[in-house]
């Protein structure tokens, strides 16, 4: 039985009578379902009948369909309603006057993911800048944070590397749902559009996504699980490096590894706090495609036994500084270009301060290093609590 309802499903049931006469756009993808897999498009053409004038679609695609980042999508018609489709990951990653015109309020139903470098928050900025300049209005369909919303974890994004992975001074784990992400924009961070969230009913900040009762479909090709999620914070950052991130398989994320890596000897060097909340079990394991593709990977998978002890950025990070250490003539780092990024380190860009990769490679211990940026986070977790829209 569903235990959360979602902002697409309490506002398509009781339509505003505001918007009655309002042309109305849709930012979304094969994630933005009801709980019966309704999907949002067909939601609102039946609450409103004739408004909806343009569907947008953010990474990955319309039918989520393009793989890795900077694989773009074009504009497209829509085959089930005739729409246009407007792609926001294609030769602009902005919306254009021309793809705001033919709209008077965009809703916006994506499901994020809960952490910083997933990049459907930041299409949502700049949609939401969009409105502002053209006088729209953006409306957001609440959905959950599928890592919950009471923990945050990592450290605050630096000005010097920001990128379309990374946009504003929030932590790897941010603690919020996109409809707070919208508002934290909107207000702290100076947006300042014509802004609506629709809350959902029945979400609490404890819940993970197995405890809404909603059904999950995966809001990109490599985020298959709800599980996928759960690790997501702290496997990312294997996309700046030549280990593998499970892509290519059928657990990606929840796998990571490298041809040259020992597990046995490599889980030596991990301190066991880090441990907390997870089982990591050695495997061995062959993508099909991407990073090592037909090679043999050792490494692990990481099963999440008690999310609520469990932080995956700190164990994320300690095995990169283990690896880093043991496997220095093997182990490299990814060049750019990364996410339309051609000169920065994109592991850089995805830890969000370059100082995280000198302390990582000079051997800081971790625990110094996840002190360091204690302040920061304290204050950037007083600051979300005054636009929180769930207890």
């Amino acid at each position: 039985m569903t235990a959360v309802k979602t902002g697409l499903e309490i506002f398509s049931e009781s339509p505003p009578p505001s918007l009655k006469h309002q042309r109305m756009g849709l930012l979304c993808n094969p994630a933005s379902v009801d709980s019966r897999y309704a999907h949002a498009r067909e939601r609102i053409r039946r609450a409103f009948p004739g408004q909806l004038k343009a569907l947008y679609s953010p990474q990955h695609g319309f039918y989520a369909e393009r793989q890795d980042n900077m694989i773009e999508s074009a504009d497209r018609s829509d085959p089930v309603t005739g729409l246009p489709v407007f792609s926001l990951y294609g030769e602009t990653r902005v919306p254009t006057r021309a793809m705001m015109d033919p709209i008077d309020v965009m809703l916006v139903d994506l499901q994020d993911v809960g952490t910083r470098v997933y990049t459907f928050m930041y299409t949502l900025s700049h949609c939401m800048e969009a409105a502002r300049q053209y006088g729209k209005k953006i409306i957001v369909l609440d959905r959950p944070n599928p890592l919950g919303g009471l923990r945050v974890e990592g450290n605050l994004l630096t000005s010097d590397c920001s990128s379309f992975v990374g946009r504003y001074p929030i932590p790897m784990r941010h603690g919020l749902t996109i409809g707070e992400l919208a508002v934290l924009f909107n207000t702290r961070f100076g947006i300042d559009c014509n802004l609506e969230v629709v809350s959902m009913r029945g979400w609490r900040r404890g819940m993970t996504f197995d405890q809404t009762g909603l059904p999950w479909v995966a809001p990109s090709p490599n985020l298959p699980t709800p599980a996928s999620t759960m690790v997501y914070p702290g496997q990312v950052i294997w996309e700046g490096t030549n280990i593998s991130e499970g892509r290519g398989t059928t657990q990606p994320f929840e796998l990571f590894g490298a041809p040259f890596l020992a597990p046995d000897q490599l889980i030596k060097n991990i301190d066991e706090r880090l441990l907390s909340g997870v089982v990591l079990r050695p495997v061995e394991f062959e993508p099909t495609s991407h990073k090592w593709g037909g090679h043999p990977c050792k490494g692990f998978q990481i099963h999440v036994t008690d999310p609520g002890i469990y932080s995956p950025y700190a164990l994320s990070l300690g095995f990169y500084q283990a690896i880093f250490q043991a496997y220095h003539d093997n182990f490299a780092y990814k060049q750019p270009p990364y996410e339309y990024e051609y000169t920065r380190l994109p592991m850089d860009l995805i830890l969000g301060d370059r100082r995280i990769r000198s302390n990582i490679e000079a051997g800081t211990p971790l625990k110094d290093i996840v002190a360091g940026w204690g302040d920061s986070l304290s204050t950037y977790t007083k600051m979300i609590k005054e636009i929180y829209i769930y207890n």
